[in-house]
């Protein structure tokens, strides 16, 4: 049987992953807290890390096994297969939760599983501290570092679940992204929304909040089908058994897939010359400044392109109740300006207070909720009404 593969989705993005790992054909997707399981081998690994635009990380299933006691963990976590995923000279970061089990205290959890990791390596390898995967730091990837392989250990009920990340740098770190905003959205959460919000990825799509830039640049990756991972390297690659031909073969016949240009681009504004300018310069570095235009406007000055399309946007959501009234002002006119000129368009936007939503006169209904940047937001979908 196949091994089970599992991709961590952003909480409230579970039902857009699930549909987009079944429209890869990846496999039948089963929807879980925090994520979508599916069966796979390891050239569909290898795809899910390359072309799926919403999951934060693509985690090998090891093994599931009852763990009462130490004895019990360290027996079963020595007896797989670690040779496969670890080589000599990797270090080893483990992600360790326990939850409603005997075995509660995390810290000896881990010594017991890198013991046992040891024990069935015939070495040692060095232990090293997890990065959190909310680091939005844009450091260019693939810096000269060591290579560390994440084991996650979860342990809840008294069971215990190991899992191999196949990833290494968390998939939102696409390469493209140095020059951010303020309060920037992650490509994994921007590609989730673009999927969300029904765009056919033919007609005109416009984000009037643009900032740097990113949910307009991972909607062009989309119309485009370029793979989201096609100019990074995953954690798998580094694995002892990984097939590097392989590997070679389906990074070439998903960039023989791309479409080089689009029928017309799709336009981000934003009031801030800097914002614009990072938006700029990130599509260059994804590549699609062909398929982009970004412009300096305030919402109330921004046009609609020809025909019919979507408008997929992160409005300003302030935490100060000092400013409720101004945002409020400015979704009311945002609204307005949707009413006025872009009659018949589809919306989805992130919202973080359905006051706000209402604030704007348009007829949204929630879709997901989810976290952002310490918040709690809402995507909200809906179509501007036709005049009269």
């Amino acid at each position: 049987m196949e091994p089970t593969l599992f991709a961590v989705a952003s909480p409230g993005l579970e039902a857009v992953l699930a549909a987009e790992i079944e429209g890869l054909g990846l496999g039948d997707a089963t929807t879980l807290a925090g994520g979508v399981a599916f069966r796979g081998d390891l050239p569909t690994l290898a795809r899910a890390n390359l072309e799926l635009r919403s999951a934060g990380r693509i985690l090998l299933r090891a093994a599931s096994f009852p763990a009462k006691r130490f004895d019990d963990l360290r027996r079963r976590a020595a007896a797989l297969a670690w040779e496969r995923w670890v080589g000599r000279g990797d270090s080893v970061a483990l992600r360790v939760t326990c939850r409603k089990s005997r075995l509660w205290h995390s810290g000896a959890v881990g010594e017991r599983v890198m013991e046992a990791i040891a024990s069935r390596l015939g070495f040692e390898p060095s232990r090293a501290r997890p990065e959190p995967d909310d680091d939005d730091s844009h450091a260019p990837l693939n810096a000269s570092r060591p290579r560390v392989q994440l084991v996650l250990v979860r342990i809840e009920n008294d069971a215990c679940t190991v899992s191999v990340d196949s990833s290494g740098e968390p998939l939102h770190r696409r390469g493209y992204r140095l020059a951010v905003g303020r309060a920037p959205l992650r490509e994994t959460l921007a590609a989730g929304l673009v999927l969300a919000s029904g765009w056919d990825r033919q007609t005109p799509l416009v984000d009037p909040f643009c900032g740097s830039g990113t949910l307009v640049i991972e909607a062009a990756l989309l119309a485009r089908g370029r793979a989201p991972g096609r100019d990074r390297s995953f954690a798998f690659e580094a694995w002892p058994e990984h097939d590097r031909s392989a590997c070679t073969a389906l990074r070439r016949a998903a960039q023989d897939r791309e479409a080089r240009m689009l029928p017309q681009p799709l336009v981000g504004f934003d009031r801030d010359a800097g914002a614009v300018e990072a938006a700029c310069a990130n599509a260059r570095r994804a590549g699609v400044e062909g398929s982009v235009r970004f412009e300096r406007r305030s919402v109330s000055s921004i046009e609609a392109p020809q025909g019919r399309g979507f408008v997929v946007t992160n409005p300003p959501h302030g935490v100060r109740l000092s400013r409720g009234a101004d945002l409020r002002d400015l979704y009311a006119r945002f609204g307005h300006v949707l009413r006025e000129r872009f009659p018949g368009w589809g919306v989805a936007m992130l919202c973080p207070d359905p006051r706000l939503a209402k604030a704007s006169a348009l007829e949204l209904r929630p879709m997901a909720r989810i976290s952002h940047g310490g918040l709690r937001l809402s995507i909200v979908t809906g179509r501007v009404p036709e005049p009269g």
